[in-house]
């Protein structure tokens, strides 16, 4: 019974606060945008707009759900359904305290990289479930480019697999306690933040946005609560990757020694505000150049760098 409690309490301080930050971090990056640009953002819903993004999302839950014609109707929910639940799964393998994350697998390395694959089935299916043109070119392209930044999304980790000797986020960050892979293997851990940015449809790798050419990508068909649900998945989206990167390369809930999950939050919430600042001064690359960033720089170099970390540790002679 204490441990069912301990882990319904464990989810309530993971979910609310990921919850809550998501409208926070809508808000926040309208504003700094509004700023960079020289606008004055969100100010009049509640105190300089501080409630704007609860508005939002109430007069999404308020209109009306438009189904396409013809469109297979089970998918064209289930897709949006499936990648906002798929989102908020990561949060029970990503620890966030010193105890262990919700969800207790030996080798949560595995399980994350499962789910981040779903996400480009959800954008395939949505796409091709719309009975769109426009939409399914959208989800088509939409995959290529999360799949082709899938292909080195692990090989990035490798090095810090070998030097660990586990698949385990637990185990990632505790190895970190008095420092941080970041330093070490600064290179991956450059190409890792890129690689998130394209992850997520990110600025400079917004493609699916693209308005003038593909409308706005696979959920153009989508409206209402259905498409919040693909709203709050990107931006918890953004939560997760920060948060990998945190996990990863930042140290996780440690900070000089001394662990807190206040610690991770904050670590968090700084790339956040990176991926909002990168979205701002960064102009949107073509599409044949995102593909070719993906497939031939940075896919030679991720198995550069594991060649190279690999002959370092063999010729320090300990992984630990």
């Amino acid at each position: 019974m204490k441990v069912i409690v301990f882990l319904i309490l464990n989810a309530l301080l993971t979910y609310v606060p990921v919850l809550l930050g998501i409208a926070f971090v809508i808000l926040s990056e309208r504003k700094i945008l509004a700023a960079i640009q020289r606008r004055s953002g969100p100010r009049i819903v509640g105190f300089e707009g501080i409630l704007q993004s609860f508005v939002d999302g109430f007069k999404l839950v308020l209109k009306e759900n438009i189904i396409p014609f013809k469109s297979n109707k089970f998918i064209f929910f289930f897709a949006a359904f499936l990648m906002f639940v798929v989102s908020l799964f990561h949060w029970a393998l990503i620890p966030v305290n010193l105890f262990f994350p919700i969800l207790e697998v030996k080798h949560t390395v595995f399980l994350s990289f499962i789910l981040s694959i779903i996400n480009a089935y959800c954008v395939i299916l949505a796409g091709w479930a719309s009975n769109s043109k426009y939409s399914f070119l959208g989800g088509m392209r939409s995959a290529a480019q999360m799949i082709s930044y899938d292909v080195y999304f692990g090989l990035l980790l490798i090095p810090i697999f070998f030097f660990t000797e586990s698949l385990n986020l637990l185990d990632i960050v505790q190895f970190q306690e008095n420092f941080w892979f970041g330093l070490v293997f600064l290179p991956s851990c450059i190409l890792f933040f890129i690689t998130m940015l394209a992850e997520t449809n990110r600025a400079p790798f917004d493609l699916p946005e693209a308005e003038a050419e593909l409308v706005a990508g696979f959920n153009v068909e989508y409206s209402g609560l259905v498409f919040s649900l693909f709203f709050l998945a990107e931006y918890n989206n953004i939560f997760i990757s920060c948060s990998y990167i945190v996990t990863f390369f930042g140290g996780g809930f440690y900070f000089l020694g001394y662990a807190s999950q206040i610690i991770f939050y904050l670590k968090v919430i700084v790339m956040v505000f990176i991926f909002i600042f990168v979205r701002g001064i960064l102009p949107r690359f073509r599409y044949d150049q995102l593909m070719a960033i993906g497939w031939k720089k940075f896919l030679p170099l991720s198995i550069g760098f594991i060649l190279f970390y690999s002959f370092i540790i063999n010729l320090t002679g300990n992984y630990v």
